[in-house]
C-alpha cells in the first residue's frame, strides 16, 4: 500500500465493500480523498477502490473478477496478491497502473483475514431467491392441499350429519316392516 493513503480506512473500506454495505463504504472513501494527497499512483488506487464499489454494487457481470472471486480458497487468492504486486512493481506500467494494482494487491491481502463465509455474487442472490420462492410455492401448495382436505372431511360429515336423519327413518321403515307383519298375524289370530 501507498504510504500516503491511510491503512485504516482502506481496511475498512474493504470490509463494508465485501459486506455489500455500500452507503458506508461511499462515505469511507470520501474521507480516504480528503485525507490522502492526490497523484497518478494515488488516482489509480482510489479508481481501483472505486471500481470494486461498483462491481459488487451492480454484481450482475459474470464476467467481472469479483463476481467470480472465491474468497474461501486462500491459496488463490494469495496467487491474486502476488500477481497484483508483480504488476503494482512492473516498470513498464505507468504510476497510475502501479497505484492501481496496489489497491487490488491490498484487497486480496486483506480478504482472507475477514472472516467472511462469502461474497454474495449475482448467481447466489438468484438462487437464494429461487429457493425462497420455491419454498413458498412448496408451502402454498401444502396449504391448499391441507385446506382441500379439511374442506372434504367437513362436505362428508356435513353429509354424514344430513343422512342421519334420513337413516333413522330408513330404520324405522326397515323396523315397521318388521313389525307389521308380526302384528298383522298376531290380528289375525286375535280374529
Amino acid at each position: 500500500m501507498t504510504r500516503t493513503i491511510p491503512k485504516v480506512y482502506v481496511t475498512r473500506f474493504f470490509q463494508l465493500v465485501t459486506t455489500r454495505q455500500f452507503a458506508e463504504a461511499e462515505r469511507v472513501l470520501e474521507r480516504l480523498k480528503q485525507k490522502t494527497q492526490m497523484n497518478e499512483r494515488n488516482r489509480g488506487y482510489f479508481q481501483a477502490l472505486y471500481g470494486m464499489l461498483l462491481a459488487q454494487r451492480n454484481n450482475d457481470d459474470r464476467y467481472a473478477f469479483l463476481s467470480n472471486l472465491n474468497i474461501k480458497d486462500k491459496i488463490e487468492l494469495h496467487a491474486y496478491r502476488r500477481e497484483f504486486l508483480r504488476q503494482s512493481e512492473h516498470r513498464l506500467h505507468a504510476d497510475y497502473d502501479r497505484g492501481f494494482f496496489s489497491a487490488w494487491a491490498d484487497y486480496m491481502r486483506i480478504l482472507p483475514k475477514l472472516e467472511l463465509t462469502s461474497i454474495p455474487n449475482r448467481s447466489q442472490i438468484e438462487k437464494e431467491a429461487e429457493g425462497a420462492e420455491t419454498q413458498l410455492e412448496t408451502q402454498a401448495e401444502e396449504s391448499k392441499e391441507v385446506k382441500d382436505e379439511k374442506e372434504e372431511i367437513i362436505e362428508k360429515e356435513t353429509m354424514i350429519e344430513a343422512e342421519k336423519p334420513e337413516r333413522e327413518e330408513v330404520k324405522e321403515i326397515v323396523n315397521a316392516q318388521k313389525i307389521e307383519p308380526k302384528q298383522r298375524t298376531l290380528f289375525d289370530f286375535s280374529k
